[in-house]
């Protein structure tokens, strides 16, 4: 009778498990259609603003300002809502998110005035659509598959980028900003229907749940004391640091992109529109088909090698392009590299940290991005101008030239030390 019963508890287990893994796919599959979902509406309010801001009388100077002010509260926002999302679950945090995201498409339909287009931008404190589906992805994966479910959120994020700038282009042109800025809200309210829809209240695995509920009960959302509490786990400080560090010259880049683009590579916007859709393409190539197949095969610590020296031999050819050719060529390293970079750092970071913490952990990434975007036009404003293009080229190469050979020394003195 035992065996007998024993033996059907087996079949009756496995079943469980494999319900279990089927949600989760589910989940995970819904999370990246609402990532893709995001990443098309964010690009088509890149072919938006621009030109409603010229409209409304902005000239370039202004128009930085209004870029620096998302990245100064975002740079607030982001740790504050991955604790929100540790505190109060997946599906409040991407709500909040994707309401934000409506809010923000909402106010900038109505934008007719200078004064409006700086209040559209304060829903950005809770857009975080991003960092929260990377919540859910790294709550629902397994640690050592993780580097590779992240990955395919950069697939969709490169999904999203193709779509999004040919169809904000396509509706500013034949329909006007008012009307594509409303394809927008709608858009993010059907976001948020799949949230309330499809993701669980809680992501987290029932003895994170307990130990956060234990652990964070009179917690507030903001707390500094819990950020400085993460940066003292072993190993954190110093990938964070790297992350900020090595980040810094190619966020600097990116940031003037568009203005080096104009300036340097006389691009009409056309021509800017096909270049952003063969960055899309490269990127969705690279997380969904390489990326992926590397973390399963190769170690975080020589990935990350990988990608910081690959970075900084990018720097020096950007350094000396001279035509959109060249620009074309050191553009697949380029977002190879910086797609690596990403996805390795926020796994190290992640699993540094324990499962009831990685939302705050995920905020704090998505933080070091708001960062380079509040300092970055200064800093690339003023090499741009004083020392030209070849200035922000070389800075990427010496910054990751100097990151590389401290991360090489480590891994050899390691070991050297376990041989002994």
């Amino acid at each position: 009778m035992k065996r007998e019963g024993g033996t059907s508890a087996a079949p009756a287990s496995s079943t469980t498990k494999t319900k279990e893994e089927s949600h989760r796919m589910r989940v995970i599959f819904v999370v990246y259609i609402i990532a893709v979902l995001d990443v098309t509406w964010m690009f088509l309010s890149f072919s938006v603003t621009p030109y409603l801001a010229k409209k409304l009388g902005f000239d370039t100077l202004w128009f930085g300002y209004l870029q620096t002010t998302v990245g100064v509260i975002q740079l607030i926002g982001g740790p504050m809502f991955g604790r929100f999302g540790d505190l109060f679950g997946a599906r409040a945090a991407l709500s909040l998110a994707c309401a934000a995201t409506t809010v923000f498409f909402g106010l900038l339909a109505a934008a007719n005035h200078p004064f409006m287009l700086f209040v559209h931008k304060l829903p950005t404190v809770f857009m975080h659509v991003i960092p929260a589906c990377q919540m859910v992805v790294t709550d629902l994966s397994e640690p050592d598959k993780r580097a590779d479910a992240l990955s395919k959120l950069g697939l969709c994020f490169g999904i999203g980028m193709v779509v999004g700038s040919t169809l904000g282009g396509h509706l500013s042109t034949h329909y006007g900003e008012t009307f594509a800025a409303c394809v927008g809200a709608a858009g993010s309210a059907f976001s948020l229907i799949l949230v309330l829809c499809f993701i669980p209240k809680s992501t987290k695995s029932e003895a994170s749940r307990s130990s956060s509920t234990s652990e964070n009960k009179n917690q507030k959302v903001f707390n500094v004391g819990e950020i400085i509490r993460l940066m003292k786990f072993p190993g954190v400080m110093r990938i964070f640091l790297i992350k900020i560090i090595t980040g810094l010259p190619s966020g600097i880049f990116q940031v003037m992109f568009s203005v080096i683009v104009m300036d340097f590579f006389k691009l009409e916007a056309q021509q800017n529109g096909y270049l952003m859709a063969y960055f899309g393409i490269v990127q969705m190539v690279v997380q969904g088909g390489v990326i992926g197949r590397l973390t399963s095969r190769f170690p975080e610590k020589s990935l990350l090698l990988l990608s910081i020296g690959i970075t900084g031999s990018v720097g020096l050819a950007q350094a000396y392009m001279q035509t959109v050719l060249h620009l074309c060529i050191t553009v697949t390293p380029w977002v190879f590299s910086l797609s690596l970079f990403g996805v390795i750092t926020d796994t190290m970071l992640t699993k540094s940290v324990p499962p009831s913490d990685t939302g705050t952990m995920l905020g704090l990434c998505a933080s070091v991005q708001s960062l380079i975007r509040t300092i970055g036009p200064t800093i690339g404003g003023f090499l741009y101008m004083n020392y030209g293009l070849p200035s922000i080229g070389l800075l990427e190469f010496f910054v990751n030239l100097v990151v590389f050979v401290y991360l090489l020394y480590r891994q050899l003195k390691k070991a050297e030390k376990h041989k002994e």
